[in-house]
C-alpha cells in the first residue's frame, strides 16, 4: 500500500468542531465560519450573504453546513448564490465538513459556510 501525504496549499482543512465551534488551523473559532482559499472569517449566518456571493468566479462548489441536522436553505438566498454562478451544496455541519476537507484535499475550487453543530 502507498500513502500520500495531503498538502492543502493556502486553504485549511477543518481539524475538528464540537458545540459552538470550529478547530481550523490548530486555532478554535467560536460561531458560524467561512474557510475558502482565501482563509478563514467569521460568518454571520443566512442573512450575511455578501462574503459568499464574493467567492463568485473563485469556486466551483460553495458547502452550506447547516448546524447539527440539515435543513433547508431560505429559498432566496439559495436564488441569489446560484444567479451568481455558485454550485451550492447544502448539508449538516459535519458533513459539510468531511466533504471540504476531502475535496480541498483534491485540489477542488471548493469553499464551506457553516453553523456550527
Amino acid at each position: 500500500m502507498r500513502l500520500n501525504e495531503i498538502v492543502f496549499t493556502d486553504a485549511q482543512p477543518v481539524e475538528g468542531y464540537g458545540p459552538g465551534y470550529f478547530r481550523i488551523g490548530g486555532k478554535v473559532v467560536e460561531g458560524p465560519v467561512i474557510l475558502s482559499g482565501g482563509g478563514v472569517q467569521g460568518w454571520g449566518g443566512y442573512d450575511d450573504r455578501a462574503p459568499l456571493l464574493k467567492l463568485a468566479g473563485e469556486i466551483d462548489v460553495l458547502f452550506v453546513g447547516t448546524g447539527a441536522e440539515v435543513r433547508h436553505l431560505p429559498p432566496d438566498m439559495r436564488e441569489e448564490l446560484e444567479a451568481a454562478g455558485l454550485g451550492v451544496e447544502v448539508m449538516s455541519a459535519s458533513s459539510a465538513c468531511r466533504t471540504y476537507n476531502v475535496l480541498l484535499s483534491e485540489g477542488r475550487r471548493v469553499a464551506m459556510a457553516a453553523l456550527p453543530v
